[in-house]
């Protein structure tokens, strides 16, 4: 077994209502910031081991769909790096 980090990048889907990431892009505005668009996401770090990183990452994968992301609302990336 090989030790793994998994990163689950979690994020609602375009034309959801992302009421954090509204609030923040304004404030950011006020402050004299130009930008076009701005999204909120949530990041998980997680610690396992597996055979491959073929394996981690179907793990990853599973834990994303299972819990960490809604799939009607939210998009994710998976990213595995072994440590």
């Amino acid at each position: 077994m090989t030790a793994y980090t998994a990163t689950v990048t979690v994020r609602l889907k375009h034309g959801v209502l992302d009421p954090e990431a509204e609030t923040t892009k304004q404030a950011l505005e006020r402050l004299g910031f130009e930008l076009e668009a701005l999204r909120s996401a949530d990041r998980f770090e997680v610690d396992l081991e597996a055979d491959s990183i073929a394996a981690a990452r179907e793990r990853a994968e599973d834990m994303a769909e299972r819990l960490l992301a809604n799939p009607t609302i939210h998009d994710y990336d998976v990213e595995v790096d072994e440590r």
